[in-house]
């Protein structure tokens, strides 16, 4: 089982960018799916998660501005970030977790936001 991200790039302060993540191979069971980020000298953290039943949770940072879906039938889930600003600068990672896959991970993708 694999998570590919995609979607990162450069963008100007205000702009806009679509995180697309795929799993390849078959997940069992019912699985949240969420997007994280991490800032060069910063820890990674949570940017939003969708749970199997489309509840979302999002950062403080975020709220407002990012949207978190999720396709079941492509087993995908995307972030939309709009409003971006340099603060948003960091890779992002896509992560899968449940009760029988644990924690996964894709490789994740750059998001540059210049000022």
């Amino acid at each position: 089982v694999q998570l590919q991200a995609s979607g990162g790039g450069l963008v100007q302060t205000g702009g806009s960018l679509r995180l697309s993540c795929v799993v390849s191979g078959r997940i069992l069971g019912n699985n949240g799916m969420g997007w994280y980020r991490q800032a060069p000298g910063k820890q990674r953290e949570l940017v939003a998660v969708i749970s199997s039943g489309g509840t979302t949770t999002y950062a403080d940072s975020v709220k407002g501005r990012f949207t978190i879906s999720r396709d079941n039938a492509k087993s995908a889930t995307y972030l939309q970030m709009n409003g971006l600003n340099p603060e948003d600068t960091a890779v992002y990672y896509c992560n899968a977790f449940g009760p029988f896959i644990g924690q996964l991970w894709g490789q994740g993708t750059q998001v540059t936001v210049s000022s």
